[in-house]
């Protein structure tokens, strides 16, 4: 099974992705098997037996009644993929450059929060799995570690983003982007779709707002100079276990999701501040699902845009962002990079993606259900998957690169509903 000698492996520039598929195949001869089946229901199912009740909730609920998600999902079943045959794919490749920096693939660990409810080891363990897999990473404003921590586990490989969720308080604003700069994060990737978190049934049930109890503020709140500052103005103790909760809420309230909105008045001085502070490394937006935002973003000057809806999370609903991906890309797809986030759960769905138009592709629930499933190990096991998924793909469909994945290897069917509903949709 797949030849650990063909030619490919010595005419690409990245590992062979799809030898893990022999690996795990000749994997019991040796007495090693895989840390679970990595099937998205499965995975899904994996990860709930596995999580704490707060973490899974927080993991898996959507906005409502999880229409967007829903949308998300049957989005990519109605654009079908066309096999061609007779294609030499044996100088396939799946390294791409993102903003200049050269990576092993276009998919990448999207920007997911308080990732301690998950596994004790948090954004440590994907940082360090991106950083192996030469693989972008994108750290969350609303993470458990630390900026410097993340970055150091991160290492100096591959490029990582900091993905922002803009406080009202503009020196801890400012605070927070310098951090970033300073400790080699490559971009800036602003969060637009969540000034609060959307209505989300389940967390509200069980009251699982993990910042207002055992996980407090974390320590990307926490090493905050600025933040610090405020909180000793506030006559609040970071160090008193009396007062974590309400530090907690201190940061998250003020700072993270706080529920007042910006407009884009206000980008121009977020992205002059960052360039002036990282020395002109790239600013990005994240949440973009209409034309003209897409068109405004490009008329600011932005340097990238990610076509998101926050995987269903935040407005119920609402389209399906691989619907928005297909008009905005026609809009704006030769005017600024376009990246994609929402309802990716295969190696089907990165090639769909890049088919449409997007440049780059990230991934979400697939690497958290794996972190909370078998920590690092399985955040590991689920990308060198998604990574070997991908690669077998483009082999055996006959797509040897990167550039030949357009709307031409796709037949696209109308809107519509073409598989059955159902509520544990992963």
């Amino acid at each position: 099974m797949s030849d650990p000698s063909n030619p490919n492996i010595s005419q690409r520039s990245t590992p062979q992705w799809g030898l893990y598929q022999r690996e795990m195949f000749w994997g019991p001869n040796e007495g090693k098997h895989a840390p679970f089946n990595t099937h998205p229901d499965k995975l899904r199912q994996t990860a709930k037996e596995r999580l704490s009740q707060t973490g899974w909730h927080y993991a898996s609920c959507n906005a409502g009644m999880s229409w967007t998600h829903y949308a998300n999902r049957q989005a990519f079943y109605r654009h079908q993929i066309v096999p061609r045959m007779l294609v030499d794919t044996d100088k396939r490749d799946t390294a791409t450059t993102i903003f200049g920096h050269r990576v092993a693939a276009p998919i990448g660990f999207a920007p997911i929060g308080i990732n301690r409810i998950y596994h004790p080891t948090g954004e440590l363990s994907p940082a360090r799995v991106a950083g192996e897999l030469n693989l972008l990473y994108c750290l969350s404003s609303a993470g458990s570690y630390s900026i410097e921590d993340v970055a150091r586990a991160n290492g100096d490989g591959g490029p990582r983003f900091y993905q922002l969720y803009w406080s009202p308080d503009d020196a801890v604003t400012l605070s927070m982007l310098r951090r970033a700069a300073d400790s080699g994060y490559s971009a800036c990737v602003l969060t637009t779709d969540t000034w609060q978190l959307g209505w989300r049934h389940d967390d509200a049930a069980h009251g699982n707002y993990a910042f207002y109890h055992d996980h407090g503020a974390g320590d990307l709140g926490l090493q905050d100079p600025e933040f610090l500052k405020r909180l000793r103005e506030t006559k609040l103790d970071p160090a008193d276990p009396k007062q974590k909760f309400e530090v907690g809420a201190n940061w998250i309230d003020k700072h993270i999701w706080h529920g007042h909105s910006f407009s884009w008045d206000r980008i121009p001085w977020l992205m002059d501040n960052w360039k002036k502070i990282s020395g002109g490394k790239p600013f990005c937006i994240k949440g973009i699902q209409s034309v003209a935002d897409a068109r405004k973003a490009v008329e600011m000057g932005v340097d990238g845009i990610v076509v998101s809806n926050h995987a269903g999370r935040q407005a119920d609903g609402a389209i399906a962002s691989l619907d928005a991906l297909e008009k905005i890309v026609d809009a704006v797809g030769d005017k600024t990079y376009i990246m994609y986030d929402s309802g990716v759960r295969s190696g089907a769905d990165v090639f769909k993606a890049l088919a449409l138009g997007a440049k780059f592709v990230f991934i979400g629930r697939l690497w958290v259900y794996a972190l909370g499933s078998g920590g690092e190990e399985g955040v590991r096991h689920v990308m060198k998957s998604l990574l070997a998924e991908f690669d077998i793909l483009m082999n055996v469909s006959g797509y040897p690169s990167l550039e030949g994945i357009n709307r031409d290897a796709l037949d696209s069917m109308p809107k519509g509903t073409y598989f059955p509903f159902t509520s544990d949709m992963a």
